[in-house]
């Protein structure tokens, strides 16, 4: 659990600073579905797995995104519908949250939601995309490192560090114009 949670961590991080870039953002997307997915499959908890799927669908996204560069519009559009859908699962496993059969169709929502702003704002939804999927990894490896961190001190956390990612990324502290 340490090194999982120290590379959710590190890998938020890099979002927060290089998520604009497909490889880093699939990574992350990858990452933070594997950790949804998990959290949907029974008897993993302390298993392998753990390591494996996470780690395997970061991988894998990252190839997909650095390989597919050719057909940016549809692969941004994808990951923007798989960003929103896991983003909905890990919001509602940050706040432990288990609705049954309505986590997948809030999830399907914010995978329309997801792919219909990359679509529309493809530029800002990226940032705020790769924002909030760091944010969201970043604290979901502190929640696995340090189990106070929950609830409204896990909220305060991940939206600071969204705000601070947006930031940076969308040129605000003078990276880009």
């Amino acid at each position: 659990m340490l090194a999982l949670g120290l590379g959710l961590i590190l890998l938020g991080l890099v979002m927060l600073v290089f998520g604009t870039r497909m490889v880093i953002l699939g990574a992350g997307v990858g990452a933070l579905l594997g950790i949804g997915f998990l959290r949907l499959l029974p008897g993993t908890q302390e298993s392998a797995l753990w390591l494996i799927i996470p780690i395997g669908l970061a991988v894998l996204f990252a190839l997909g995104a650095g390989f597919a560069k050719g057909m940016i519009s549809l692969i941004t559009l994808a990951l923007g519908a798989l960003a929103g859908g896991a983003i909905v699962l890990a919001v509602l496993d940050l706040f432990s949250l288990d609705l049954g059969l309505m986590n997948w169709i809030l999830a399907l929502v914010g995978a329309v939601i997801g792919a219909g702003l990359m679509s529309r704002f493809k530029n800002w939804a990226v940032i705020i995309l790769a924002s909030l999927v760091g944010a969201l990894l970043a604290v979901r490896g502190l929640q696995m490192l340090l189990p106070v961190v929950q609830g409204v001190l896990a909220s305060l956390i991940g939206l600071a560090l969204l705000v601070v990612g947006i930031a940076y990324q969308g040129g605000f502290f003078g990276r880009r114009k």
